[in-house]
């Protein structure tokens, strides 16, 4: 393959894929996110490496298809995995068009690792059998559907919310969803300085507004399924809002 979409997983390069690090190893050209590990974007010694972060999205799919037309061997690392909220497939699109050659690495998303290593399942027998994924940035400017969000079962996920976390957050109390349903927000996963804070929906952005990103917003009863004692002794733990 000439281009190759990697996902970078969630920060630690010790979650990335074997396949992902052969990749990055060998790779001619790497064109990385900032959310990509710089232990890992070391690893592409001999690569000419490109920044992600100045250039407009039309400008990655232009290097991506300028680089491969070449026959370089060309590694598009990404955040988490190429096709959640990445723009993967937008890449993969202008490749496929131009008649590049490419291939398809995933990784691990901050959907199962930021929660996994918070200690909160997404899903438990009993407690909630259904996830829903959003965006709380949309690139359009559109807003969320509250409505349905409220009127939705189970444990709700939200990348990229935590800017306007007390909009949405408002907006789905008004909604109906409960003002004091746990909510947990976790902020760079896997990384030094993780850090986790949980409070009730009606005050998570306020608890949480000392938080960099990225960060990942769990909505949901599972939630209160924290129960490690160490990673207990960790949590930024928030009084309820009245």
């Amino acid at each position: 393959m000439t281009v190759a979409l990697v996902g970078a997983g969630p920060g630690d390069i010790g979650l990335v894929t074997i396949r992902a690090l052969e990749l990055v190893e060998d790779c001619d050209v790497l064109v990385y996110d900032r959310l990509a590990a710089p232990a890992l974007v070391a690893r592409a010694r001999h690569a000419m490496k490109i920044a992600r972060d100045p250039l407009t999205q039309q400008e990655v799919n232009d290097v991506l298809v300028e680089h491969g037309r070449r026959g370089s061997r060309v590694v598009r690392l990404k955040g988490g995995d190429p096709f959640l909220f990445g723009r993967g497939g937008e890449e993969a699109e202008a490749l496929a068009d131009a008649g590049v050659p490419y291939e398809i690495v995933p990784g691990v998303s901050a959907l199962s690792a930021a929660p996994g290593l918070a200690g909160i399942p997404l899903t438990h027998r009993g407690v909630s059998r259904q996830i829903t994924v959003v965006t709380g940035s949309s690139g359009e400017g559109a807003d969320l559907d509250y409505d349905q969000l409220a009127a939705t079962p189970g444990t709700l996920v939200i990348f990229m919310g935590l800017r306007r976390l007390a909009h949405i957050a408002d907006h789905l109390i008004l909604a109906g969803r409960p003002a004091d349903e746990p909510v947990a927000v976790v902020s760079r996963a896997s990384m030094p300085d993780q850090a986790v804070v949980v409070a009730p929906l009606c005050g998570i952005a306020a608890a949480a507004v000392h938080l960099p990103s990225p960060s990942l917003v769990v909505v949901g009863a599972v939630v209160d399924l924290v129960r490690e004692p160490d990673l207990r002794g960790h949590l930024d733990e928030a009084p309820a809002v009245d």
